[in-house]
């Protein structure tokens, strides 16, 4: 039930309170997906196999919430994503020093579903040294003096966590699941090669941000189970055209692409104006390579022929309206926490002339000011003119959701900007301004919009790195959003696929670093779910077939991406006020 605090009350009631098996609704709800709780041996500690959390039936009723709570909490955070738990296998003090970082980042994570009495253990400033598990394994392993997590915590039981992921995927596949190719197991390898220092997101196959195995999560993976892959003939920013899939999406046609023009010794086509550069991640040699992507702003073509039709968006609103809601200091109330000092006056002088006095004499912090700035980034990339679900083009789903998205926004007076982008190498990243933080939202608009035709390729990185400044630059909010619209194919010439998924993922990580929240969407595109988790990484994301269904997942998704910008931003305010308060 929901206690008083608005958390889950853990207060045991009926003949099964001293039932682990009663805390499952618990670890449900935290883990964002069903998971079971059951009990292990007397005096062992409390570990999970990803489906299953096991604690001490004889802890007290405290200590088995505990590690109920940090044991579910791992799993909704990715912090028992098996890139990670593979670093851990025999080596019990490394796993120890990764549950005291990881732990405390998973219950900051989930610090609004906390039940009362654990928000006492979060330790802010422990949680604040990470933000990926990958970021927690750097730290646990470069810092030697991090104190063993307390006993309530658990412990990470990393070869049973590897072998019973194992078994789940075996049964899929048992079960006619279609396995992955051997082509993509070439990012995973690289992975496990890896020390653990690289600060690039690792993905929780366990769960998603969305809710995982639960109603909600069985709904998504329902919707992406026919899956569309690049493993046609052709090479992905080749010179050739790219050949027809015939493991694609029923109707789906050949992934369209432009060949090379004009073309540097690096095969980059020439760019014909000036831009802004910005980085990009090699993940071969695992460093930037500076000032590598060249981004334009160009002004869209507007076409003559329909306009895009306006799209009802009475659904939409009303999940997101009451996110992006910031604090109003707000005068005259009935109650607050100060004293209105002029409605005081006022009221002490009609009681001296004898009136009835007004009693809204206080100060209150209400939230009734919108204080989201929200900037939709739509691909508009040859891959995205493939045939979709339900008779239409990728292309025209996604549009359609990037209108519903911006209209609804606006409409609940949030600031909204709509960015379409492609490109053509690296120096010729195109952005088209559809809408701008300040235009307004007009029929010139909706025709810019309708004027977009899919083509060349998608530098995913580099837009997502110039989406980040122009928030940053532009929004005048304290919180922010980003969202994604894309099929989750990020290639470009000298961008294959492991390359871009891990660029794109960077540059995600980077934006939350700033504070900045991250959604990523696919609609009407059937990708394979695991290639879209190699581009999104850890941020909020989900795949629907139609635009239609998008007021049902949108909400727990902004919930999501909001919440991990609300914490990063509060730690580093932390960090510039530690900075200032430091005397020279």
């Amino acid at each position: 039930m929901v206690n008083e605090w608005g958390g889950v009350d853990e207060r045991p009631v009926g003949d099964d309170a001293d039932d682990p098996k009663r805390l499952a609704l618990l670890a449900s709800a935290l883990a964002g997906r069903t998971v079971a709780v059951a009990p292990t041996a007397a005096g062992e500690a409390a570990w999970t196999d990803g489906v299953t959390v096991y604690i001490d039936p004889t802890a007290s009723v405290p200590t088995q919430l505990e590690s109920v709570t940090v044991q579910a909490s791992l799993l909704a955070s990715g912090g028992l994503s098996p890139e990670v738990v593979r670093k851990l296998v025999r080596r019990p003090a490394l796993a120890r020093r990764y549950l005291a970082v990881e732990g405390q980042r998973a219950l900051a994570v989930n610090e609004d579903l906390l039940p009362h009495r654990i928000r006492a253990l979060l330790d802010l400033d422990m949680a604040a040294r990470a933000d990926s598990a990958v970021g927690s394994l750097m730290v646990a392993g470069t810092r030697r003096d991090i104190a063993d997590p307390p006993a309530g915590f658990g412990v990470i039981r990393a070869q049973k966590l590897l072998a019973a992921r194992a078994s789940v995927a075996h049964g899929e596949s048992a079960g006619g699941h279609i396995p992955r190719r051997e082509q993509n197991k070439a990012l995973a390898d690289l992975d496990d090669a890896d020390d653990g220092a690289d600060g690039d997101d690792v993905i929780d196959p366990f769960s998603s941000p969305v809710g995982g195995g639960g109603a909600l999560g069985k709904l998504l993976q329902r919707m992406t189970r026919s899956v569309r892959k690049l493993s046609g003939g052709g090479t992905p920013g080749a010179d050739t055209p790219t050949h027809r899939s015939r493991k694609g999406i029923r109707g789906a046609g050949a992934v369209t692409s432009t060949t090379a023009g004009a073309a540097d010794a690096d095969g980059v086509q020439a760019a014909t104006k000036k831009g802004r550069t910005y980085p990009e991640w090699d993940v071969g040699r695992r460093c930037y390579r500076p000032e590598w992507c060249t981004v334009q702003e160009i002004e869209p073509p507007i076409e003559e022929g329909p306009v895009l039709a306006r799209p009802d968006v009475h659904a939409l609103r009303r999940p997101l309206t009451r996110l992006g809601i910031g604090l109003d200091r707000c005068h005259r109330q009935t109650q607050g926490d100060d004293i209105d000092v002029d409605a005081a006056v006022e009221a002490r002088v009609e009681t001296l002339a004898g009136s009835t006095p007004d009693e809204a004499v206080y100060l209150d912090s209400l939230r009734r000011r919108r204080d989201l700035a929200v900037l939709v980034l739509l691909d508009v990339s040859g891959s995205s003119g493939e045939a979709g679900t339900f008779g239409q083009t990728v292309h025209e789903q996604q549009r359609a959701a990037a209108a519903a998205l911006t209209i609804a926004l606006h409409e609940l007076g949030d600031r909204v900007a709509l960015y379409a982008f492609q490109s053509q190498g690296r120096s010729a990243v195109h952005l088209v301004p559809v809408k701008r933080f300040d235009d307004t939202l007009d029929a010139m608009v909706m025709r810019r919009l309708s004027s977009l035709k899919p083509g060349a390729y998608s530098r995913l990185g580099a837009a997502i790195r110039h989406g980040t400044a122009v928030i940053t630059e532009k929004a005048g909010t304290s919180r922010r959003l980003l969202v994604v619209l894309s099929d989750g194919l990020a290639y470009d010439h000298g961008y294959e696929r492991i390359h871009g998924a891990a660029d794109a993922r960077r540059a995600l990580s980077e934006a939350r670093r700033e504070g900045i929240g991250c959604l990523c969407l696919t609609v009407g595109a059937a990708t394979d779910a695991g290639e879209l988790a190699r581009v999104f990484g850890s941020a909020a994301h989900a795949s629907i077939p139609k635009p239609a269904q998008l007021a049902d997942v949108i909400g727990p998704l902004f919930r999501a991406a909001l919440r991990t910008a609300d914490l990063r931003r509060r730690v580093n305010n932390g960090k510039r006020l530690n900075q200032t308060s430091v005397p020279r």
